[in-house]
Formats: C-alpha cells, sequence, structure tokens
C-alpha cells in the first residue's frame, strides 16, 4: 500500500470515529458513571469492532479478488452510501447524548455489554464495507486481505484512542457544549459527500477512459 493512501485513510477513519453514534453514547455513559468502567467498556467496542472488520475482510476479500466487477460495483454501492450519510449528517447533525447514567455493574459485563453495542450498530459493518476496499489496491505487493486488515487496524487504533478519550476527558465537556458537537457532525458530513463523490467520478473516468 502507498503512504499516500494509509494517510488518506486514517484520515477518514479518524472522521467517523470523531462522529457521535451508539458508542459514544455508550462511553459517555459508562465514563459519566465510573472511570473505572471506560477501559472495560472500550475494550468490548473494540472487540465488537475486530469481530466485524474481520467478517468483512473474509468475505469482501474473496469476493473482489475473483470479479472486478464486483470489486466496481462495490466501490459505487460504498461510495453512495457515504454520501447518503454525508447528506443525513448535514440534515440532522447529531449531537452528545443525554442518557441517564446506568446502574453499577462490574468490568466483565461492561465489556460484554460493549462487545453487544458494537456488534448490534449495523453502521458498523456498513462503514466498514464502503472504506476498506476503496483504499486497497489489486496491484499492491500485499494481498487484498493483507490490505483491508491492515486499514481495519488503523481504523481500531483510531476508534480507541477516540473513545478512551470520550469517556475519561470529553464527556462532560460535549453534553455542556452542544454547537462543538454540531459543528463536528456538519464537518463530518462535508467530509464524507466530498470523499463519496470523488469515488464516483473516479469510477466514472476510469471506465469511460
Amino acid at each position: 500500500m502507498e503512504a499516500t493512501a494509509v494517510t488518506a485513510f486514517w484520515g477518514v477513519s479518524l472522521v467517523f470515529a470523531l462522529t457521535p453514534g451508539a458508542d459514544w453514547a455508550y462511553v459517555i455513559t459508562t465514563g459519566g458513571r465510573d472511570r473505572r468502567g471506560v477501559a472495560p467498556a472500550v475494550a468490548g467496542l473494540l472487540t465488537g469492532h475486530l469481530l466485524a472488520i474481520a467478517s468483512v475482510v473474509v468475505g469482501v476479500a474473496t469476493v473482489i479478488t475473483s470479479s472486478p466487477l464486483a470489486m466496481t460495483l462495490l466501490t459505487l454501492a460504498g461510495s453512495c452510501y457515504l454520501v447518503w450519510l454525508g447528506i443525513a449528517a448535514l440534515r440532522r447533525p447529531a449531537e452528545p447524548p443525554r442518557t441517564p447514567q446506568p446502574p453499577s455493574f462490574g468490568p466483565g459485563r461492561g465489556f460484554a455489554t460493549g462487545v453487544g453495542v458494537s456488534l448490534l450498530n449495523p453502521k458498523v459493518f456498513l462503514l466498514l464495507l464502503a472504506l476498506l476496499p476503496q483504499f486497497a489496491s489489486p496491484t499492491a505487493p500485499w494481498s487484498l486481505g493483507q490490505q483491508m486488515a491492515t486499514l481495519g487496524l488503523i481504523h481500531l487504533a483510531n476508534c480507541a484512542v477516540v473513545y478512551v478519550a470520550v469517556g475519561v476527558s470529553a464527556a462532560a465537556a460535549l453534553t455542556t457544549r452542544p454547537r462543538a458537537a454540531r459543528a463536528v457532525a456538519v464537518a463530518s458530513g462535508v467530509v464524507m459527500i466530498g470523499l463519496g463523490l470523488t469515488l464516483i467520478v473516479e469510477q466514472v473516468v476510469a471506465h469511460v477512459g
């Protein structure tokens, strides 16, 4: 993989990790209750992400290796999904969730709940399906599966940094600054639309040319 592609993926992945969602809601709620619960909660969320990454890598790598047409269709589908997400973010910018603090429970239950929150969120799979194949090159020395697995681990690292920061220090600040959260959501929407349109144009130019 080229360094430019890895850097670009890191930036896009970070934008998604910084966008408030179900994972943020769980981390904020856990962090607001007890900082000691952040570690098992984040570990659970990341485990769910890792399982999603593994399933996407295995399935998508097999399909796109055997069919160039499938790669094109997947790219277009992922691009359209990114544009749709961006438009949705601009129309209804997400704000930090204001959820009541849950009753106290041990690290084991916190971890298990984190896994469930992550795996039961369909956006995790859809985002990985939309992103990972876009930055993997069929002509690179590494196999498509190895490239997507590496990119998936980069995304996992981004999520780990963001979730820990949110759980430990950012929860209180965000819940009292809705304008800041709204600005993050709007910026994320613009980035997603721009990336999706760029990928669509690239596919059109490649096939017309």
